[in-house]
């Protein structure tokens, strides 16, 4: 690697680099060699960016979260439009057919990404605990428009779907479950909701 380039956006180059990484090969895949190797840069280009290692992890981590797919972030403002049932079922494919699956092992098996993590996030594990939060969000908005029983537990509804969609794809290899689960899904946990 030539010395004195500059690079545009390492933080970015550098993430991206540990995305595919673990996508394709999982969390004990991804190490500050692999990541660097990845994203074609001198393995001083990341410590010159971040701490150690579970700085860079748990940095990448709070990323991941922050550039959620379009379809979660913004599923609150969809209340009231297209179906309560396709529009969960659109959220949570965009969901889980990202890194998000593959965040969990990652966090789970790093102690330290852990405690960093608690720094900024209080419980759970980011990715999930906020689509939850944006389902909750959006289940809340449906049944104050009636879409939605008005003795809806809106909360548990949220934490039922991420939970339930997770096991529908974890251990699957990055195939995504046979077309038409995730629906089957949804259509099961709203069934005592809707009224």
């Amino acid at each position: 690697m030539p010395t004195g380039v500059a690079l545009r956006d390492a933080r970015q180059q550098l993430f991206a680099a540990a995305e595919r990484i673990l996508l394709r090969a999982g969390p004990a895949a991804l190490t500050s060699r692999s990541v660097t190797t990845e994203a074609g840069v001198a393995k001083g280009v990341l410590h010159r960016h971040f701490a150690d290692f579970d700085d860079f992890l748990a940095e990448f981590v709070l990323d991941t979260v922050a550039r959620m797919d379009p379809r979660v972030a913004e599923l609150p403002a969809a209340a009231g439009t297209g179906t309560v049932a396709g529009n969960l079922t659109a959220a949570l494919t965009a969901l889980f057919e990202s890194v998000a699956v593959a965040l969990v092992p990652l966090v789970i098996a790093r102690d330290e990404l852990r405690a960093r993590l608690r720094e900024t996030w209080p419980a759970g594990v980011p990715v999930l605990t906020d689509a939850a939060r944006l389902l909750g969000a959006y289940l809340t908005a449906e049944r104050e428009l009636g879409r939605l029983s008005a003795g809806a537990d809106t909360q548990t509804l949220a934490a039922m779907l991420i939970g339930t969609c997770h096991l529908q794809y974890t251990g699957r290899d990055n195939t995504p479950p046979p077309p038409g689960d995730v629906a089957r899904v949804v259509a099961s946990v709203l069934a005592g909701a809707v009224p």
